[in-house]
C-alpha cells in the first residue's frame, strides 16, 4: 500500500491522518512526548492530551575520564499540553497496519 492510496501527498496530509490518535513527539533539549493529538498548525504548534513526558538528563562524573556520563530519565505526566512548534523535532504518527 502506497501513501498516495493513503490520502497522503505531504508531510501536514500525515499529522491531519494522526488527529485524535496518540503520537510520540521530539522535542529539543532531550525530551519526547507521548500523548493525544488534538489540533497543529502550520508552525507545529500542538495541543496534545494525556501526556507523558520524558526528559533525558546527561550528567558527567565527577572524577571519571572525559567522555563517561550518566544518563538519568525523569517522567511526568499531564493532562493537557500546548507545544510550541519551534521546539518540535519530529512527530511519529502511530503504526499503521
Amino acid at each position: 500500500m502506497d501513501a498516495a492510496s493513503n490520502g497522503i501527498q505531504e508531510p501536514f496530509d500525515l499529522i491531519r491522518l494522526s488527529l485524535s490518535e496518540r503520537v510520540f513527539v521530539k522535542l529539543r533539549g532531550d525530551r519526547e512526548l507521548t500523548g493525544v493529538l488534538h489540533a497543529y498548525d502550520g508552525h507545529m504548534n500542538l495541543i496534545l492530551s494525556d501526556v507523558e513526558e520524558t526528559i533525558m538528563i546527561v550528567d558527567q562524573v565527577e572524577g571519571a575520564p572525559e567522555g563517561h556520563t550518566t544518563v538519568n530519565i525523569a517522567k511526568r505526566k499531564m493532562d493537557m499540553l500546548f507545544v510550541r512548534g519551534d521546539g518540535v523535532i519530529l512527530v511519529s504518527p502511530p503504526a499503521r497496519t
